[in-house]
């Protein structure tokens, strides 16, 4: 069915994004938002509730993970461990983002958990699946954790527990941890077990539009030619929204492997143009026989939990009572 909507809104979206396209096809990045060092127990405050430090992954590509581990570990005892992939379309922010990087900090302590943040690359210089291959990469590499014993990066070897490991993501994080999830099926995760999936707003699309999308086609946060934009900007050449990277129920090779997946949790917000995607995709792999766990929530709107510090305890303790809800398989250091 063809699109369906009002009239786009006359806003220029590339200015309401920050972004200023270049000749080359590259952008231009106006910082939304300041970036933050990583702060470990020599240089975090005296305040912060956990510590971190940037390990690379990939020089080749530029890619690292932000590593976090709460300042206070419970003694004896290995920790989940949470792949985390920041929000932003595919197109913006970083892991160092202020936003990302307190939500991350805020988690470990929290939960308490190792929370792996990945620095994955962006589109339009590197349109999808670039960001999804990132995050296979990652997850390999904390496999090589699990089995590199004392020779393995310190935090890691020290609280992780490799059979109690997630992957999450808020917007486009989200959709991230959905095909990763898919893709991590079929591969050799050594002594890693990834228990569940989280998905906090997913960024998913469609050529037809949603309710939702029509209603808060002009929203603050992701109005529908900003939405449009930006999966302009993802998607392979060519390729419109109706493409399996952007929306979950189109074919392609991964609709057989969705009943093999790990329990998730879908949240989302009423307030949200995307949150009738949100709904549907978890209606569809329970369908197919998924274990989930649904957390809509009326009004807020998307990434509510980034300026509403009540919204972004709300997800902090969604997200724990999920991991808390797995029995581990190894909790002692002994």
């Amino acid at each position: 069915m063809a699109d369906s909507a009002p009239p786009l809104s006359s806003m220029d979206a590339y200015k309401s994004l920050g972004l200023v396209p270049n000749p080359d096809g590259s952008l231009t990045r106006r910082s939304l938002c300041p970036t933050v060092p990583a702060a470990d127990e020599i240089t975090a405050a005296d305040a912060a509730v956990a510590f971190s430090k940037d390990v690379p992954l990939n020089l080749a590509t530029g890619t690292f993970l932000r590593l976090y581990r709460p300042r206070v570990v419970p003694p004896n005892t290995k920790i989940p461990l949470v792949l985390h992939f920041h929000g932003g379309g595919f197109v913006l922010f970083s892991v160092s983002s202020m936003p990302f990087h307190e939500s991350c900090s805020s988690m470990a302590a929290k939960i308490p958990a190792l929370v792996l943040s990945l620095e994955y690359r962006l589109a339009p210089e590197h349109r999808l699946p670039a960001a999804y291959e990132d995050a296979f990469e990652a997850v390999m590499w904390v496999r090589s954790q699990a089995a590199a014993g004392v020779g393995g990066e310190s935090w890691l070897r020290e609280y992780a527990d490799f059979s109690n490991c997630y992957l999450m993501g808020s917007s486009a994080g989200g959709n991230m941890v959905y095909h990763t999830g898919v893709r991590l099926l079929d591969a050799d995760l050594g002594g890693v077990k990834i228990q569940g999936l989280i998905l906090n707003e997913a960024y998913f699309g469609g050529m037809e539009r949603t309710e939702s999308e029509l209603r808060l086609a002009d929203d603050k946060i992701v109005p529908l030619a900003a939405n449009d934009l930006l999966w302009s900007l993802a998607l392979p050449e060519g390729a419109d929204r109706d493409h399996e990277y952007s929306n979950p129920m189109a074919s392609g090779s991964h609709q057989e492997k969705i009943g093999r997946l790990q329990k998730c949790l879908v949240r989302g917000y009423g307030g949200d143009p995307l949150v009738d995607r949100q709904r549907r995709f978890a209606e569809m792999v329970e369908a197919r026989g998924v274990h989930v766990m649904t957390k809509f929530v009326d009004g807020g709107h998307h990434g509510v939990e980034i300026f509403d510090p009540s919204q972004a305890e709300a997800l902090y303790n969604d997200v724990k009572d999920f991991i808390d809800s797995t029995p581990s398989t190894s909790t002692s250091t002994m």
